[in-house]
């Protein structure tokens, strides 16, 4: 072989190797979506966030990955038998700018209903992995309605996610600070002034957390209220958590363990158009090692009376 021909052949192979600018095709691509798609339930939908841009667009907000995760791990709370399948056959990969649009669709069957939903991926390829740009419907394509549980709208997320007030603590027990905020539900005005539920959106007030491990906690039957860090009462490192329910005669104290998700004890009733003015600590305080001291409104013999109790907790 002379030198030249030599010359030219290393140039070639370079040129097919050492400029390729996206050694990854369609086929990779492919095997991303349908493992996205394999992670779509109730177990796996906690790891969700790793196959997103740190924001991306998401049903047409910019959300962070972390919040991702959230909105699609509540969706397997609200439907806990869902399935969402995508067949191969549906999907088709375009080029855009730098990135991969992923067309395909999707079969969602919960509740004993079953609709296909044309839907969308934009992916890039960025520093060895694949990352989610955008996720959204193709809704000029569908004949079906979605439900706005499963698919949310801008609108929805833009309520549920705005700038709520946050509530920091160590709710995890990792000894770094995080917080919690609490969505609540919006009952029409009728509902608010005969003081009744459920409400439109079924009176569930919803608190989430930003340390993904957390799962978020549904207290039914609520719709005004704020959130309380009532310190690590149970002695396992964590804060606990509190939401003051309101209404116009009452006040409802919910006590959650943060790591587990589930109360300390019973909710504690307050009747305020008899026992007015009382404050947290008035209604709860730690009484020594895994024990709470709790006062309650009690009727007794169709008299409102206050009693307290202490209480272990786990």
């Amino acid at each position: 072989m002379n030198l030249k021909l030599g010359i030219f052949l290393v140039g070639l192979v370079c040129f097919g190797s050492c400029n390729e600018i996206d050694p990854k095709g369609d086929k990779d691509v492919k095997e991303f979506v349908l493992n996205w798609n394999s992670k779509h339930t109730s177990l796996k939908a906690f790891d969700l966030k790793h196959e997103y841009l740190d924001e991306a667009i998401y049903y047409g907000i910019e959300l962070t990955k972390e919040k991702i995760q959230q909105d699609k791990v509540a969706l397997f709370e609200r439907f806990p038998d869902l399935k969402q399948t995508i067949p191969e056959s549906s999907i088709s990969i375009e080029k855009e700018g730098g990135n991969f649009l992923v067309l395909f669709t999707r079969t969602i069957s919960y509740n004993e209903t079953e609709g296909n939903y044309p839907s969308f991926l934009s992916v890039i390829y960025k520093n060895g992995n694949f990352k989610i740009v955008r996720e959204g419907l193709k809704l000029e394509d569908s004949t079906v309605n979605p439900n706005p549980l499963l698919f949310p709208s801008k609108a929805t997320l833009k309520e549920t996610y705005a700038k709520l007030p946050k509530l920091y603590g160590d709710f995890n027990g990792d000894a770094l600070s995080d917080y919690a905020v609490v969505v609540l539900p919006q009952p029409n005005n009728n509902e608010l002034k005969a003081n009744t539920t459920p409400c439109e959106t079924g009176c569930e007030s919803r608190i989430i957390f930003s340390a993904t491990t957390l799962s978020p906690i549904v207290i039914k039957n609520t719709f005004q209220g704020v959130l309380e860090n009532v310190r690590d009462l149970n002695g396992d490192g964590a804060d606990e958590i509190a939401f003051m329910s309101e209404t116009s005669k009452t006040k409802t104290l919910y006590v959650y363990n943060a790591t587990t998700g589930t109360l300390l004890t019973d909710p504690i009733f307050i009747n305020t158009e008899v026992h007015r003015n009382l404050k947290l600590i008035d209604i709860l305080k730690k009484a020594g090692p895994k024990k709470i001291r709790i006062t309650e409104s009690i009727q007794e013999n169709d008299v409102w009376t206050l009693k307290s109790r202490v209480v272990e907790v786990e």
